[in-house]
Protein backbone atom coordinates (compact mmCIF):
# COMPACT_ATOMS: atom_id res chain seq x y z
CA UNK A 1 0.00 0.00 0.00
CA UNK A 2 1.38 3.26 -1.28
CA UNK A 3 0.02 6.74 0.64
CA UNK A 4 0.12 10.00 -0.65
CA UNK A 5 0.71 12.75 2.04
CA UNK A 6 -0.49 16.21 0.99
CA UNK A 7 1.83 19.20 2.33
CA UNK A 8 0.43 21.08 5.87
CA UNK A 9 1.81 23.92 7.48
CA UNK A 10 1.41 22.84 11.15
CA UNK A 11 -0.25 20.03 13.51
CA UNK A 12 -3.30 20.17 15.77
CA UNK A 13 -2.64 20.11 19.35
CA UNK A 14 -4.19 16.49 20.57
CA UNK A 15 -3.00 14.00 23.10
CA UNK A 16 -2.00 10.40 21.73
CA UNK A 17 -1.94 7.10 23.72
CA UNK A 18 1.55 5.30 22.17
CA UNK A 19 2.00 1.86 22.20
CA UNK A 20 4.57 0.23 24.24
CA UNK A 21 8.19 -0.65 23.92
CA UNK A 22 8.80 -3.35 21.33
CA UNK A 23 12.57 -3.52 23.31
CA UNK A 24 10.77 -3.97 26.39
CA UNK A 25 7.96 -5.99 25.54
CA UNK A 26 10.56 -8.44 23.85
CA UNK A 27 12.67 -8.83 26.37
CA UNK A 28 9.66 -9.25 28.83
CA UNK A 29 8.47 -12.09 26.76
CA UNK A 30 11.36 -14.53 26.87
CA UNK A 31 11.62 -13.74 30.99
CA UNK A 32 7.75 -14.74 30.99
CA UNK A 33 8.45 -17.86 29.02
CA UNK A 34 11.23 -18.69 31.41
CA UNK A 35 9.25 -17.53 34.46
CA UNK A 36 5.54 -17.56 34.09
CA UNK A 37 4.22 -16.06 37.07
CA UNK A 38 5.05 -12.80 35.15
CA UNK A 39 2.56 -10.79 34.14
CA UNK A 40 3.16 -7.88 31.33
CA UNK A 41 0.57 -4.77 31.09
CA UNK A 42 1.01 -2.18 28.40
CA UNK A 43 2.81 -4.31 26.02
CA UNK A 44 3.70 -3.45 22.42
CA UNK A 45 0.86 -4.62 19.69
CA UNK A 46 3.79 -4.58 17.10
CA UNK A 47 4.32 -7.03 14.39
CA UNK A 48 7.69 -7.95 16.14
CA UNK A 49 5.85 -8.62 19.49
CA UNK A 50 3.16 -10.64 18.06
CA UNK A 51 5.76 -12.90 16.07
CA UNK A 52 7.60 -13.27 19.34
CA UNK A 53 4.60 -14.64 21.24
CA UNK A 54 3.47 -16.93 18.64
CA UNK A 55 7.04 -18.13 18.55
CA UNK A 56 7.21 -18.95 22.39
CA UNK A 57 3.54 -20.55 22.12
CA UNK A 58 4.47 -22.73 19.15
CA UNK A 59 5.66 -26.43 19.40
CA UNK A 60 6.87 -26.79 15.65
CA UNK A 61 10.11 -27.35 14.94
CA UNK A 62 10.44 -24.63 12.32
CA UNK A 63 9.69 -21.47 13.35
CA UNK A 64 9.62 -18.15 10.96
CA UNK A 65 10.31 -14.93 12.52
CA UNK A 66 9.95 -13.27 9.40
CA UNK A 67 11.56 -9.68 9.32
CA UNK A 68 12.09 -9.57 13.41
CA UNK A 69 15.90 -9.38 14.28
CA UNK A 70 15.10 -8.77 17.96
CA UNK A 71 12.83 -12.12 17.88
CA UNK A 72 15.73 -14.06 16.13
CA UNK A 73 18.96 -12.69 18.37
CA UNK A 74 16.75 -13.31 21.65
CA UNK A 75 14.76 -16.63 20.50
CA UNK A 76 17.92 -18.17 19.13
CA UNK A 77 19.63 -18.24 22.81
CA UNK A 78 16.05 -19.16 24.47
CA UNK A 79 15.72 -22.22 22.24
CA UNK A 80 19.46 -23.24 22.37
CA UNK A 81 19.42 -24.05 26.24
CA UNK A 82 15.60 -25.50 26.39
CA UNK A 83 16.45 -29.24 26.94
CA UNK A 84 15.62 -31.65 24.53
CA UNK A 85 14.13 -29.15 21.81
CA UNK A 86 14.89 -29.38 18.59
CA UNK A 87 14.16 -25.95 16.87
CA UNK A 88 15.07 -24.40 13.33
CA UNK A 89 14.66 -20.33 13.23
CA UNK A 90 14.42 -18.78 9.73
CA UNK A 91 12.90 -15.52 8.37
CA UNK A 92 12.44 -13.33 5.54
CA UNK A 93 15.09 -13.12 2.74
CA UNK A 94 16.92 -9.69 4.42
CA UNK A 95 16.98 -12.00 7.49
CA UNK A 96 18.68 -14.35 6.20
CA UNK A 97 21.06 -11.69 4.91
CA UNK A 98 21.65 -10.67 8.66
CA UNK A 99 24.29 -12.32 10.70
CA UNK A 100 23.99 -14.21 13.52
CA UNK A 101 27.34 -15.43 13.63
CA UNK A 102 28.45 -13.99 16.75
CA UNK A 103 25.70 -15.22 18.95
CA UNK A 104 26.03 -18.51 17.83
CA UNK A 105 29.88 -18.97 18.66
CA UNK A 106 28.97 -17.45 22.19
CA UNK A 107 26.47 -19.83 22.84
CA UNK A 108 28.79 -22.41 21.43
CA UNK A 109 31.49 -21.45 23.87
CA UNK A 110 29.25 -22.72 26.25
CA UNK A 111 28.59 -26.01 25.15
CA UNK A 112 25.19 -25.16 23.14
CA UNK A 113 24.56 -26.98 19.84
CA UNK A 114 23.80 -24.85 16.69
CA UNK A 115 24.52 -25.75 12.90
CA UNK A 116 23.79 -23.78 10.00
CA UNK A 117 21.33 -25.01 7.58
CA UNK A 118 22.30 -22.31 4.35
CA UNK A 119 25.00 -20.32 4.80
CA UNK A 120 27.68 -20.23 7.61
CA UNK A 121 26.94 -17.32 9.86
CA UNK A 122 23.44 -16.53 8.59
CA UNK A 123 19.64 -17.69 9.39
CA UNK A 124 18.16 -20.41 8.86
CA UNK A 125 19.83 -21.83 11.70
CA UNK A 126 18.98 -25.59 13.60
CA UNK A 127 19.64 -25.28 17.30
CA UNK A 128 19.56 -28.39 19.49
CA UNK A 129 18.70 -27.34 22.79
CA UNK A 130 20.69 -28.24 26.17
CA UNK A 131 22.17 -27.86 29.37
CA UNK A 132 25.12 -25.56 28.70
CA UNK A 133 28.50 -27.05 30.39
CA UNK A 134 29.85 -23.75 30.82
CA UNK A 135 29.02 -20.47 33.11
CA UNK A 136 31.65 -18.12 30.87
CA UNK A 137 31.33 -16.44 27.99
CA UNK A 138 33.30 -14.06 26.27
CA UNK A 139 32.54 -11.41 22.98
CA UNK A 140 33.20 -8.18 21.22
CA UNK A 141 32.00 -5.81 23.06
CA UNK A 142 31.31 -3.40 20.08
CA UNK A 143 28.35 -6.00 18.69
CA UNK A 144 24.85 -5.36 18.44
CA UNK A 145 23.61 -5.17 22.03
CA UNK A 146 20.73 -7.37 21.16
CA UNK A 147 23.57 -10.42 20.93
CA UNK A 148 24.25 -9.07 24.79
CA UNK A 149 20.97 -9.10 25.66
CA UNK A 150 19.99 -12.36 24.23
CA UNK A 151 22.43 -14.10 26.65
CA UNK A 152 21.91 -11.90 29.65
CA UNK A 153 17.61 -12.83 29.33
CA UNK A 154 18.60 -16.50 29.64
CA UNK A 155 21.21 -16.10 31.84
CA UNK A 156 19.31 -16.69 35.39
CA UNK A 157 17.85 -19.81 34.40
CA UNK A 158 20.89 -21.28 33.73
CA UNK A 159 22.31 -23.95 36.61
CA UNK A 160 25.60 -21.42 37.70
CA UNK A 161 24.00 -18.55 36.15
CA UNK A 162 26.19 -16.68 33.44
CA UNK A 163 29.47 -14.29 33.54
CA UNK A 164 29.80 -12.12 30.16
CA UNK A 165 33.08 -10.54 29.95
CA UNK A 166 33.21 -7.78 26.66
CA UNK A 167 36.26 -7.44 24.81
CA UNK A 168 37.18 -3.58 24.14
CA UNK A 169 34.47 -0.52 23.89
CA UNK A 170 31.36 -1.27 24.39
CA UNK A 171 28.24 0.32 22.21
CA UNK A 172 24.72 0.74 22.62
CA UNK A 173 24.83 0.46 26.96
CA UNK A 174 21.47 1.62 27.51
CA UNK A 175 20.17 -1.54 26.03
CA UNK A 176 22.46 -3.33 28.21
CA UNK A 177 21.12 -1.71 31.02
CA UNK A 178 18.08 -1.73 30.32
CA UNK A 179 18.64 -5.76 30.17
CA UNK A 180 19.40 -5.46 33.37
CA UNK A 181 16.98 -3.16 34.92
CA UNK A 182 14.14 -5.61 33.57
CA UNK A 183 15.90 -8.30 35.23
CA UNK A 184 15.87 -6.44 38.48
CA UNK A 185 12.15 -5.44 38.08
CA UNK A 186 11.56 -9.69 38.02
CA UNK A 187 14.20 -10.23 40.88
CA UNK A 188 17.22 -11.34 38.79
CA UNK A 189 19.74 -8.68 40.02
CA UNK A 190 22.86 -8.61 38.25
CA UNK A 191 25.94 -6.71 38.05
CA UNK A 192 27.76 -4.72 34.95
CA UNK A 193 30.96 -3.57 36.27
CA UNK A 194 34.23 -3.44 34.03
CA UNK A 195 33.04 -5.06 30.91
CA UNK A 196 31.59 -7.70 32.89
CA UNK A 197 28.28 -8.36 32.96
CA UNK A 198 27.46 -11.27 36.09
CA UNK A 199 24.07 -12.45 36.17
CA UNK A 200 23.06 -14.79 38.79
CA UNK A 201 20.73 -18.46 39.07
CA UNK A 202 17.44 -17.63 39.63
CA UNK A 203 15.36 -20.60 40.31
CA UNK A 204 12.14 -19.34 40.21
CA UNK A 205 10.65 -15.79 41.00
CA UNK A 206 7.55 -14.24 43.54
CA UNK A 207 4.66 -13.13 41.00
CA UNK A 208 5.44 -10.30 39.36
CA UNK A 209 4.09 -7.08 37.30
CA UNK A 210 5.58 -5.23 35.41
CA UNK A 211 4.42 -2.50 33.02
CA UNK A 212 6.00 -1.72 29.78
CA UNK A 213 6.78 1.99 29.22
CA UNK A 214 5.60 3.41 25.78
CA UNK A 215 8.22 3.56 22.97
CA UNK A 216 10.83 6.54 22.60
CA UNK A 217 11.83 5.35 19.19
CA UNK A 218 7.57 5.58 18.11
CA UNK A 219 8.34 9.48 19.99
CA UNK A 220 10.72 10.38 17.95
CA UNK A 221 8.39 11.11 15.40
CA UNK A 222 6.59 13.44 16.80
CA UNK A 223 9.83 15.24 18.18
CA UNK A 224 10.34 15.38 14.20
CA UNK A 225 6.29 16.67 13.90
CA UNK A 226 6.76 19.12 16.07
CA UNK A 227 9.86 20.77 14.82
CA UNK A 228 9.16 20.88 11.09
CA UNK A 229 5.62 22.58 12.15
CA UNK A 230 4.69 26.82 12.99
CA UNK A 231 5.33 28.32 16.29
CA UNK A 232 2.55 27.19 18.49
CA UNK A 233 2.38 23.64 17.44
CA UNK A 234 2.69 20.90 20.60
CA UNK A 235 1.16 17.55 21.12
CA UNK A 236 0.88 15.33 24.27
CA UNK A 237 1.41 11.29 24.58
CA UNK A 238 1.75 9.22 26.99
CA UNK A 239 2.70 6.67 28.69
CA UNK A 240 6.46 7.49 29.54
CA UNK A 241 8.40 8.48 32.28
CA UNK A 242 11.34 10.97 33.44
CA UNK A 243 13.76 7.65 34.25
CA UNK A 244 13.50 5.62 31.42
CA UNK A 245 15.21 2.38 30.70
CA UNK A 246 15.36 3.01 26.57
CA UNK A 247 18.07 4.80 25.46
CA UNK A 248 16.23 6.85 22.85
CA UNK A 249 15.29 9.32 25.19
CA UNK A 250 17.72 10.97 24.82
CA UNK A 251 15.47 12.93 22.38
CA UNK A 252 14.61 15.19 24.82
CA UNK A 253 17.96 16.93 24.94
CA UNK A 254 18.89 16.24 21.01
CA UNK A 255 15.58 18.21 20.23
CA UNK A 256 16.08 20.74 22.17
CA UNK A 257 18.72 21.95 19.57
CA UNK A 258 16.08 21.76 16.94
CA UNK A 259 13.69 23.30 18.79
CA UNK A 260 11.41 21.22 20.79
CA UNK A 261 11.00 21.49 24.70
CA UNK A 262 9.92 18.24 26.78
CA UNK A 263 7.39 18.91 29.45
CA UNK A 264 6.71 15.85 32.05
CA UNK A 265 3.59 15.78 33.86
CA UNK A 266 2.97 12.20 35.56
CA UNK A 267 2.80 9.71 33.06
CA UNK A 268 2.60 11.72 29.83
CA UNK A 269 5.31 13.91 27.59
CA UNK A 270 4.17 17.26 26.01
CA UNK A 271 6.26 18.11 22.90
CA UNK A 272 6.45 22.18 22.44
CA UNK A 273 7.74 23.95 19.70
CA UNK A 274 9.95 26.72 21.48
CA UNK A 275 9.50 29.97 19.21
CA UNK A 276 12.81 31.82 17.88
CA UNK A 277 15.10 29.02 19.05
CA UNK A 278 18.00 28.50 17.11
CA UNK A 279 18.23 25.65 15.23
CA UNK A 280 21.78 23.75 15.15
CA UNK A 281 22.85 20.03 16.46
CA UNK A 282 26.26 19.75 17.96
CA UNK A 283 29.08 19.78 15.62
CA UNK A 284 29.21 15.55 16.05
CA UNK A 285 26.21 13.61 17.51
CA UNK A 286 27.20 10.26 18.70
CA UNK A 287 23.92 8.05 18.30
CA UNK A 288 25.80 4.83 19.70
CA UNK A 289 23.98 4.86 22.77
CA UNK A 290 20.54 5.83 20.08
CA UNK A 291 21.02 4.43 16.40
CA UNK A 292 17.26 4.17 16.11
CA UNK A 293 16.66 7.35 16.27
CA UNK A 294 19.03 8.44 13.45
CA UNK A 295 16.67 8.22 10.57
CA UNK A 296 14.48 11.09 12.17
CA UNK A 297 17.12 13.33 13.57
CA UNK A 298 18.50 13.48 10.09
CA UNK A 299 15.16 13.73 7.93
CA UNK A 300 14.19 16.59 10.77
CA UNK A 301 17.56 18.58 9.86
CA UNK A 302 16.89 17.71 5.77
CA UNK A 303 13.40 19.30 6.77
CA UNK A 304 14.49 22.23 8.54
CA UNK A 305 17.71 22.91 6.10
CA UNK A 306 20.45 22.48 8.53
CA UNK A 307 23.74 20.46 8.53
CA UNK A 308 24.42 17.74 10.81
CA UNK A 309 26.74 14.70 11.13
CA UNK A 310 25.73 12.09 13.29
CA UNK A 311 28.17 9.86 13.77
CA UNK A 312 28.43 5.85 16.13
CA UNK A 313 26.18 4.23 13.00
CA UNK A 314 27.90 1.07 12.43
CA UNK A 315 25.14 -1.21 13.70
CA UNK A 316 22.19 0.69 11.00
CA UNK A 317 23.99 -1.40 8.16
CA UNK A 318 22.39 -4.90 9.66
CA UNK A 319 19.37 -4.00 10.22
CA UNK A 320 15.95 -4.61 8.12
CA UNK A 321 18.14 -2.55 5.56
CA UNK A 322 21.31 -0.76 5.08
CA UNK A 323 19.96 2.40 6.45
CA UNK A 324 22.77 4.51 5.79
CA UNK A 325 22.36 3.26 2.25
CA UNK A 326 18.92 4.17 2.37
CA UNK A 327 18.53 7.35 3.88
CA UNK A 328 21.49 9.11 1.22
CA UNK A 329 19.30 7.75 -1.41
CA UNK A 330 16.15 8.88 -0.48
CA UNK A 331 17.05 12.05 0.75
CA UNK A 332 19.51 13.19 -2.29
CA UNK A 333 16.15 11.92 -4.28
CA UNK A 334 14.35 14.56 -2.54
CA UNK A 335 17.58 17.52 -3.02
CA UNK A 336 19.71 16.52 -0.22
CA UNK A 337 23.33 16.20 -0.56
CA UNK A 338 24.77 13.26 2.02
CA UNK A 339 28.32 11.60 2.38
CA UNK A 340 28.26 8.15 4.34
CA UNK A 341 30.94 5.90 5.95
CA UNK A 342 30.41 2.54 7.35
CA UNK A 343 29.71 4.51 10.93
CA UNK A 344 28.84 8.12 10.07
CA UNK A 345 26.36 10.05 8.14
CA UNK A 346 26.39 13.96 6.78
CA UNK A 347 23.81 15.95 6.20
CA UNK A 348 24.32 19.46 3.44
CA UNK A 349 21.54 22.25 4.04
CA UNK A 350 19.39 22.12 1.52
CA UNK A 351 17.44 25.34 0.18
CA UNK A 352 14.69 23.62 -2.19
CA UNK A 353 12.98 20.71 -1.08
CA UNK A 354 11.53 18.49 -4.19
CA UNK A 355 7.62 17.90 -4.51
CA UNK A 356 5.85 14.50 -5.10
CA UNK A 357 9.04 12.53 -4.45
CA UNK A 358 8.09 8.75 -3.57
CA UNK A 359 9.72 7.15 -1.05
CA UNK A 360 11.25 3.71 -1.17
CA UNK A 361 11.02 2.00 2.50
CA UNK A 362 13.28 -0.90 2.27
CA UNK A 363 11.01 -3.23 4.41
CA UNK A 364 11.95 -0.77 7.03
CA UNK A 365 9.48 0.34 9.50
CA UNK A 366 11.61 3.31 10.19
CA UNK A 367 12.02 4.45 6.87
CA UNK A 368 8.29 5.15 6.50
CA UNK A 369 7.89 6.97 9.92
CA UNK A 370 10.99 9.29 9.66
CA UNK A 371 10.45 10.73 6.21
CA UNK A 372 6.41 10.88 7.13
CA UNK A 373 7.17 14.49 8.96
CA UNK A 374 8.16 15.81 5.81
CA UNK A 375 4.49 16.23 4.66
CA UNK A 376 5.24 19.73 6.76
CA UNK A 377 7.62 20.72 4.47
CA UNK A 378 6.74 18.96 0.75
CA UNK A 379 3.62 16.36 -0.59
CA UNK A 380 5.09 12.89 -1.18
CA UNK A 381 4.50 9.50 -1.30
CA UNK A 382 5.55 6.65 0.79
CA UNK A 383 6.00 3.50 -0.28
CA UNK A 384 4.96 0.46 1.23
CA UNK A 385 3.39 2.36 4.26
CA UNK A 386 2.02 -0.79 5.78
CA UNK A 387 5.44 -2.35 7.08
CA UNK A 388 4.75 0.55 9.90
CA UNK A 389 3.20 -2.58 11.64
CA UNK A 390 6.56 -3.67 12.43
CA UNK A 391 6.76 -1.47 15.68
CA UNK A 392 3.58 0.93 15.28
CA UNK A 393 0.71 -0.48 13.49
CA UNK A 394 -1.61 3.04 14.54
CA UNK A 395 0.84 5.05 13.39
CA UNK A 396 -0.90 6.65 10.18
CA UNK A 397 -4.19 6.61 12.50
CA UNK A 398 -1.95 8.50 14.87
CA UNK A 399 -0.85 11.15 12.08
CA UNK A 400 -4.46 11.11 10.97
CA UNK A 401 -5.99 12.54 14.21
CA UNK A 402 -2.66 15.38 14.65
CA UNK A 403 -4.93 16.61 10.57
CA UNK A 404 -2.05 15.16 8.49
CA UNK A 405 -4.00 14.61 4.94
CA UNK A 406 -3.43 11.00 4.20
CA UNK A 407 -4.73 9.88 0.72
Amino acid sequence: MNLKLQEISTIENKTLQITGSKSETNRLLILQALYPNITIENMSNSDDSNLMQKALDSNEVVIDIHHAGTAMRFLTAFFAVQEGRETVLTGSKRMQERPVKILVEALQQLGCEISYEKEIGYPPIRILGKRPASNKVSLKANVSSQYISALMLVAGSLPEGLVISLEGKVTSVPYINMTLSLLSDVGINGTFENNVITIPNCKEIHDRKVVVESDWSSASYFYSLVALSNDDASVTIGSYKNESYQGDSSLTEIYKHLGVETVFDQNTITLKKMSGSIHRLPEKLDLSNSPDIAQTIAVTCFGLGIECYLTGLHTLKIKETDRLEALKTEIEKLGGNVIITEDTLQLAPASLIKTGVSIATYNDHRMAMAFAPLALRTSLQIEDANVVSKSYPDFWIDLNKLGLKIL
